[in-house]
């Protein structure tokens, strides 16, 4: 819609791009196109605005088959205004010249036209169509049908109206007809997922039976293993009881050839000994002989008197200790006597 300003007494118009703009004043055209700005006289002036883009008109209308089975035909008709002059000449695209709104709704009737001209040939076409075509193969003939009716409708034409593309987007049954229908395809198709739900339930079953075998022959292989293992123990232990039985037994022999050796080497040194100690009284003996024998051959060549002396000193040495001594004559003549005696002899 175009932007119209107040000043004064005047008004400014400014269109869109995509807008068309006429101008008249008292039935002669001041100036049109797309894009327009300019000032104007409310008074005298008369303006129309028609879009020159391109619009999407939705469809959705129904039908009836050769078999009297009705459906919805959903399309979409895609169109622009290519002669916006014959559009204003031929549709109300007026605006108020104070306040730039629109006086007519001329859209609603370009829709209404591609209605009309839309739906006769598909309804035409869809009549000689049995249900299951229609909703088979259908979309593309009724596509065909709509576009040439309307590439080919003097009306639009007359109207400056072209259509850019024609669409049809579904052709559906009346939903308890449509679910009557995908019935046998459900049924199909819930056919085949209990297929495959028994299938998989097969698989699964022959899956854990392979499992369970498994570890049925791993528990199998655990069990020899097992027994394998506790007669291996039972064999480590006997030769582990041999060994030790053999190791207690060197250990014996050798104790006891230890003691034997002990024992022989205490007797060879008790003997070494004894004959150490044999051989050592011997030479005492001898040396004590050959002393006894030297000082008597020392005593044999002395005078009386060194004897009698020496005789005396040893007495001296080997008498008991004496508190207090008294001699007399007596004593002196008869120990005098002994030692003469003792010479003599």
């Amino acid at each position: 819609m175009a932007d119209v300003t107040r000043r004064l007494l005047l008004r400014h118009l400014r269109a869109t791009p995509t807008t068309w703009v006429r101008h008249q004043v008292r039935g002669q055209t001041r100036r049109e196109g797309v894009g327009q700005a300019f000032w104007y006289r409310p008074l005298t002036a008369s303006l129309s605005e028609v879009p020159v883009n391109d619009r999407e008109l939705p469809l959705l209308f129904h039908a009836r088959t050769s078999d009297f089975s009705d459906i919805t035909v959903q399309a979409t008709v895609t169109y622009r205004v290519t002669d916006p002059s014959a559009a204003a000449s031929r549709l109300d695209f007026s605006l108020d010249p104070r306040t730039g709104e629109a006086r007519g709704r001329p859209l609603d009737q370009v829709a209404t036209l591609l209605s009309e001209l839309a739906q006769q040939p598909a309804l035409d076409l869809l009549a000689r169509m049995p249900l299951a075509e229609a909703l088979t193969a259908g979309i593309a003939p009724v596509r065909q049908a709509v576009t040439e009716a309307l590439a080919g409708a003097d009306r639009l034409t007359e109207t400056g109206v072209s259509v850019v593309s024609a669409r049809v987007v579904a052709i559906r049954p009346e939903p308890d007809l449509e679910r009557a229908l995908q019935t046998p395809t459900r049924e199909s198709v819930q056919a085949d997922a209990d297929r495959a739900t028994y299938a998989r339930r097969a698989q699964a079953v022959e899956q854990e039976r392979a499992i369970a075998e498994n570890e049925l022959q791993s528990k199998i292989e655990l069990a020899r293993r097992e027994q394998q293992l506790v007669e291996q123990h039972g064999a480590n232990d006997r030769r582990r009881t041999e060994l030790k039985a053999e190791t207690a037994l060197v250990d014996t022999r050798a104790a006891a050839e230890r003691d034997r050796v002990a024992a022989a080497a205490e007797a060879e040194r008790e003997r070494a000994l004894a004959e150490a100690r044999a051989a050592a009284v011997r030479a005492v003996g001898l040396a004590e002989g050959e002393a006894e024998a030297a000082r008597l051959a020392a005593y044999r060549d002395l005078p009386q008197g060194v004897l009698t002396g020496m005789a005396l000193r040893e007495l001296a040495g080997n008498l008991p200790e004496i508190g207090q001594l008294t001699v007399s004559p007596d004593m002196i003549t008869e120990l005098l006597g002994r030692l003469n005696r003792a010479g003599e002899g």
